[in-house]
């Protein structure tokens, strides 16, 4: 009983399920894990490809840096129970704070204006040409770094900050194969203090320039005449 209980606080799964597993491996707690691990990613590709609506969630909030950088994102599920479960509302904290630090540009691929893309794949193929790669390689390459420009730019597959072994996209499937349902990032926005805004920048050089200027154009005092010499 005690490896169920400890299988069920460790991968989510219900007690049967647990029970059910350990039987299966002999008992072997490893493999349980890994077995219910495999059974749950399963059971979560289904639900994370299913056409039911998740209306539910959360918007989460999150400041970084005392409030110089600043994330909100929604994370829908499917039922008002779910969002607000322990796990969903750690993984909602987790995105903000990786949205945070590792500043994606869009949710998914789905996102990348056409122009932005073929504009970055041409020269994505100029740069193998240049490293004289074979014509008939060019395309797989550019291919392949396309993907690697995706992994920099769109949330769901940038590597997870707190764990790199895993993208947001396996983070979102570990919890749908906790909680069992649906599970979703529908949007997010990150500001930044000062972004887009042109700070002055004075220019200490030009600054004493000016002012060595401006004492030049003063014109001198009138000198003064020597006190006439005493007999």
């Amino acid at each position: 009983m005690s490896d169920i209980m400890k299988l069920k606080n460790q991968t989510g799964a219900g007690i049967m399920d647990c029970k059910n597993a350990l039987a299966e491996v002999g008992g072997n707690y490893e493999k349980a894990v890994a077995l219910l691990r495999e059974r749950g990613i399963a059971k979560a590709a289904k639900k994370e490809g299913s056409d039911r609506v998740n209306s539910e969630g959360v918007v989460f909030m999150y400041n970084h840096m005392n409030g110089k950088i600043g994330v909100l994102v929604e994370i829908n599920c499917e039922t008002d129970f779910a969002a607000k479960a322990e796990a969903f509302l750690a993984l909602g904290k987790d995105i903000a704070m990786h949205i945070a630090a590792a500043n994606p540009r869009f949710l998914d691929e789905s996102e990348v204006p056409t122009g932005e893309l073929e504009s970055e794949k041409e020269i994505l193929k100029k740069q193998a040409l240049n490293e004289g790669k074979p014509a008939q390689v060019v395309e797989k390459m550019v291919e392949g770094r396309v993907k690697k420009y995706y992994q920099e730019i769109c949330l769901i597959h940038q590597a997870f900050v707190k764990d790199p072994s895993k993208t947001i996209k396996d983070v979102v499937m570990d919890a749908i194969a906790v909680i069992g349902e649906k599970i979703t990032i529908r949007r997010f926005v990150r500001f930044e203090m000062g972004e887009g805004l042109e700070k002055k920048a004075d220019n200490f050089a030009d600054e004493v320039a000016k002012q060595m200027g401006a004492k030049e154009d003063k014109p001198n005092p009138p000198a003064k005449k020597p006190a006439p010499k005493k007999k």
